[in-house]
């Protein structure tokens, strides 16, 4: 039995009552260390400050966000350590609800009511798988996946009772370190012994980085099929269809989903996104709405669901709608970094709608110093932004945002969609020169960092594609050489603290912009190599 007392805890509850209560049942399970949040906001500072072994987190918070948002929030920003136990705690019995909740994996969930053993056994039981994984989750908090791999290889040895646990966990790593093909052979491992649904979810994502989408649509359209409420199978099968141009199948398939589980709210973003594309715009004002207002109680809220909303209005030509939502955007977002470009952006397309391009033409250059759409924009604002420039005749601006998109296009599908916006402004011709000069830039860029290496001169090498990296922060390519250059260097000449650090960050983004690069799992293996040349813990 693991020893409570040294386990800490927030409570995050809005009701007075319920905090005593929970407070009791901990102090009798032997847990003193209990901090209370009594809501979201507050929860994420606590957590932002320091760590906690235990959240118990209350579905209901009030106004604004509830437990499920919360929890998203936590996962998705990296807040909470994998060591950090989420147990949701809630009265909620309406299906779609609890579904939410458990689709994004708390370590457990309790219904009201519940007796203070109910809550230890719970705890207890938590715990000790905790540690068995603990080894691994501190590699995997390290960025050590090739050891953290290693280390569930060992775990489903020392631990055979949570074996199929290491190998899940095992799986999932391979995946994200861009082993694709290593990760579908242990799923198929997996699978020869019994059909397990997370199983075939996991081997539709191995085929997916692999880019054999039909055949991992196949899978997915099998799982949803059996299972109607496996609700990341139908996030994948959006995402395959997205993948293979299929946008109307992808956009039908989130319908679905958010119908079965409404409360998550990138889903619902996307499902928003894909609406406005396919043209339904009835459907993305209504999902952006609840986005929006989702958004407005979140630490993470972001002034491009606005914007997004605003093009749905625009799509329905409802102007004046439109206006209020740039208003409610300028005051709820205020003091956020993407706020005022966002609001010059939706001025723009607004004024475009009502035919005056001469004002549109005066919100867009007064974004002139940044004609990347200013800090942060998200590839599918700047593609709006260059459609309202090339619409307000400024093609010399909308010229450079395209570059700029073409430049950091982490997909082929992004750069096509990118290049329709040209020949939607109708300049094919213009298309194939930029397209063309992009990628004379990279090899030239690319050509030029290696030549430097080969010659024996590192430093230079280093800083050049460093250089490139920052005019391209996007582009996985020049992320993988400007990676390398780094890691030559220290395999040249000695180790560089710095450097190591830039050369992780730079893998990491490179992954996170292209994970089935088969490029990924050879630079990996050669940065945890010269780690153990240099005798250095990562």
């Amino acid at each position: 039995m693991i020893d409570l007392g040294n386990i800490s805890a927030l409570v995050v509850e809005a009701n007075p009552t319920m905090r005593t209560q929970l407070r009791t049942m901990l102090n009798m399970s032997g847990i003193s260390k209990v901090q209370f949040a009594v809501t979201a906001g507050v929860a994420v500072r606590k957590l932002r400050d320091g760590r906690f072994d235990l959240i118990l987190c209350e579905y209901h918070l009030g106004d604004g966000q509830d437990g499920q948002h919360l929890l998203e929030d936590l996962r998705h920003h990296n807040i909470i350590p994998l060591a950090t136990l989420f147990l949701m705690v809630t009265g909620e019995r309406q299906y779609e609800r609890v579904v939410s909740a458990a689709e994004l994996a708390p370590n457990d969930y309790i219904l009201k009511p519940f007796a203070a053993d109910t809550l230890h056994d719970r705890i207890q039981r938590a715990l000790e798988k905790r540690e068995a994984f603990m080894p691994t989750y501190q590699l995997i908090e390290l960025g050590n996946a090739p050891d953290a791999i290693q280390a569930c290889v060992t775990g489903e040895e020392k631990h055979p009772q949570w074996s199929i646990d290491f190998m899940r966990l095992r799986a999932e790593l391979l995946v994200a370190s861009g082993h694709a093909e290593e990760a579908q052979r242990l799923y198929d491992h997996i699978l020869s012994k019994r059909s397990i649904p997370w199983a075939r979810l996991g081997l539709a994502k191995a085929l997916f980085m692999q880019k054999r989408y039909a055949e991992a649509e196949d899978i997915l359209q099998s799982l949803v099929t059996e299972n109607d409420l496996f609700l990341d199978a139908y996030d994948w099968l959006s995402r395959t269809r997205e993948a293979a141009g299929e946008l109307e199948g992808a956009r039908s398939v989130l319908a679905t989903a958010t119908q079965l589980s409404p409360h998550r709210v990138g889903r619902l973003r996307r499902l928003g996104e894909l609406a406005i594309e396919t043209g339904d715009h009835d459907t993305a004002e209504k999902v952006l709405t609840e986005v929006v207002r989702k958004g407005k109680y979140s630490d993470f809220r972001d002034p491009e669901d606005h914007v997004r909303l605003i093009q749905a209005q625009l799509g329905k030509g409802d102007t004046g709608q439109a206006e209020a939502t740039i208003r409610d955007l300028e005051r709820s977002m205020l003091g956020l970094d993407k706020t005022r470009s966002c609001a010059t952006l939706s001025s723009a397309l607004v004024h475009l709608k009502k035919g005056d391009q001469a004002k549109a033409g005066e919100a867009i250059r007064s974004l002139a110093d940044d004609l990347t759409g200013g800090p942060g924009l998200s590839i599918g604002l700047k593609r709006e932004l260059a459609r309202a420039c090339f619409a307000s005749n400024l093609v010399e601006h909308g010229t450079e945002v395209v570059l700029d998109i073409m430049r950091n296009a982490p997909d082929p599908r992004t750069l096509e969609s990118t290049k329709a916006i040209l020949r939607e402004a109708g300049k094919p011709e213009l298309c194939e020169q930029l397209a063309t000069r992009m990628d004379g830039e990279v090899k030239d860029l690319v050509a030029e960092g290696a030549r430097k290496a080969q010659s024996g001169d590192y430093d230079g090498a280093v800083q050049f594609m460093l250089s490139a990296a920052r005019k391209m922060p996007g582009n996985a390519h020049v992320l993988f050489n400007a990676t390398l250059a780094l890691l030559k260097h220290i395999e040249n000449c000695g180790w560089n603290d710095r450097f190591a650090e830039q050369a992780r960050n730079m893998m990491e983004r490179a992954r996170q912009h292209d994970p089935g690069n088969p490029r990924l799992p050879a630079l990996t293996a050669y940065y945890y190599n010269l780690l153990k040349k240099y005798g250095i813990q990562p």
